[in-house]
């Protein structure tokens, strides 16, 4: 199968593939995500095969506005949905929402009876979805367990010759995926942590509540993102959480004779001595920034088999810091640099 690239100039002919059944990648302001029509079983059943993503891990369903939300979704009090929808979308937030009986496949909602929706931030995400009339499923466009692709190239590593085409728009302005909100518990519960922050929901609906379970065995996940290993390179990702554990990790991390990269701050790349490391990526000046390039640092190490450790900076887990370190934890196994260890 052949990979096309397309402008968005060419939204036609990505919504005639997806009306085909086929798959089509397409940008948010968070990543890049698989698309195909989510009232087609087939296609999004196919987004699993591409992605070899378990099937019981849910689907994200997007939508070009909060009406279309309704034509699935079965919510006799929709006074919280709204006010989410008129705060956040569109934007980094996916909510929660008991499936309405008929509308969605199994396929979809991973056999769960809840579903999530979210609006993305993109003129031309939304401009293709309206062009469709149907909503799009989107898990992140890239290998199952790989690191989420913020690039339409970076989907094109991952999946050319499985998908018909990749509509790009050039780089995703936020870097981590959205915040997912259940709001079919008794109180909202934050399930995976993104860039809309839980101060910020609070703010708007009142008490929101983490979700910090681990999801077990034979569990079907109520979101993406809680049972399985995610943006993991080939290398072993090491936590750093402090600037002053970084002389004494790269110790350690020389001590095991393999090629190692690290990741940081510009602030802290300038104040470490580099001359071992086999490449470097900075993570700009700040939690934003840092944020942001992420899953682009991820994706550069990954594209070199030869480096077999990589170091990164933590940050405290606050705010977007909660979204970065879970993704961060996620990519390493939680594994942390412990000083005892050099």
């Amino acid at each position: 199968m052949k990979t096309t690239i397309l402008s968005p100039e060419q939204i036609s002919q990505a919504a005639q593939w997806l009306a085909e059944g086929k798959l089509v990648a397409f940008p948010t302001e968070t990543v890049y995500g698989l698309g195909a029509d989510a009232t087609n079983p087939q296609a999004a059943q196919s987004v699993y095969e591409a992605k070899g993503r378990p099937s019981d891990n849910p689907l994200i369903v997007h939508v070009d506005s909060p009406q279309m939300v309704w034509q699935y979704a079965d919510v006799a009090d929709k006074s919280l949905a709204l006010k989410l929808m008129d705060n956040f979308w569109p934007g980094p937030l996916t909510i929660i929402l008991p499936v309405k009986a008929g509308t969605l496949s199994k396929t979809v909602t991973g056999g769960l009876d809840t579903v999530a929706f979210r609006m993305p931030d993109n003129k031309a995400t939304l401009n293709l979805i309206s062009t469709l009339g149907r909503p799009l499923v989107g898990p992140s466009a890239n290998t199952s367990g790989k690191p989420s692709p913020t690039l339409a190239q970076h989907v094109y590593h991952d999946l050319q010759g499985k998908i018909s085409g990749i509509l790009d728009d050039g780089p995703t302005r936020v870097g981590l995926e959205s915040t997912v909100l259940d709001l079919t518990s008794s109180i909202p519960t934050i399930l995976r942590p993104g860039a809309v922050s839980q101060q910020q929901l609070q703010e708007v609906i009142g008490t929101v509540q983490s979700d910090h379970h681990k999801v077990q065995p034979g569990e079907i996940p109520k979101a993406p993102g809680m049972k399985y290993k995610h943006y993991a390179p080939q290398a072993q990702v090491v936590i750093v959480d402090t600037v002053e554990d970084f002389e004494p990790a790269l110790s350690w991390v020389k001590q095991q004779n393999q090629p190692f990269a690290v990741m940081a701050e510009q602030s802290v790349l300038d104040q470490i001595d580099l001359t071992a490391a086999r490449a470097t990526f900075s993570l700009g000046s700040n939690l934003d920034s840092a944020s942001h390039l992420l899953f682009a640092a991820l994706r550069k190490f990954d594209l070199d088999p030869q480096i077999k450790y990589i170091l990164a900076q933590g940050f405290t887990a606050s705010g977007l810091g909660a979204a970065y370190m879970n993704r961060l934890n996620k990519s390493a196994g939680n594994k942390h640099f412990k000083s005892q260890e050099a």
